[in-house]
């Protein structure tokens, strides 16, 4: 896990081995990473997520906009308690990049669903480009945002990534976009 003092300065690696431990999974606490494109929360959260299978963890990760999508489609075809089991059942249960597109009203509320069954159950960890302040307008719903966030803050752990996109630097080294470039093109997309 060197990846946090080599590729990511702002990331505590002090920290980082602790959550390699997985101790946080057994104590069933929730771990949010957020940051912006590009400064590697997915890395992390596979990390970790390995870290919890060679520990001996069930272990499912899982992109939010296939995540809601599978949980919608279960809904309309009345299957939804399979789901929430399904996706209940693993020990960590990895959400990536929530927040990259905003969920429909009905999404937020099978999402929050969820949430509330794994709580003190089965960690989360969840990847976001977007602040938590910023989570009612995901959720179309500043109400069930809360409800949701009441639920994972609870017990969890916030790191906050912060820096330029890595897929970007080899570009601005090259001179092919500034850093003014990047920073406004990261504040458009989100």
């Amino acid at each position: 896990m060197c990846w946090a003092r080599s590729r990511q300065p702002s990331v505590d690696p002090k920290q980082i081995r602790e959550l390699a431990t997985s101790r946080w999974i057994g104590n069933g606490d929730s771990v949010l990473l957020l940051g912006p494109p590009g400064v590697g929360k997915t890395h992390l959260a596979v990390a970790l997520g390995r870290e919890a299978i060679v520990r001996g963890y069930s272990t499912l990760f899982v992109p939010a906009t296939g995540l809601v999508t599978q949980l919608a489609r279960a809904h309309a075809e009345g299957r939804l308690e399979e789901k929430l089991v399904h996706f209940t059942k693993p020990k960590l249960l990895v959400v990536d990049e929530l927040g990259y597109l905003p969920f429909e009203a009905n999404a937020a509320h099978l999402f929050f669903q969820l949430v509330s069954r794994r709580y003190e159950r089965g960690s989360m960890l969840v990847t976001s480009n977007r602040s938590v302040a910023e989570w009612g307008a995901v959720f179309g719903d500043a109400v069930v945002a809360t409800a949701i966030l009441d639920r994972l803050l609870h017990h969890s752990h916030v790191i906050t990534i912060r820096g330029d996109s890595y897929r970007l630097r080899s570009k601005r080294r090259a001179g092919l976009i500034g850093q003014a470039a990047t920073a406004s093109a990261l504040t458009t997309d989100e």
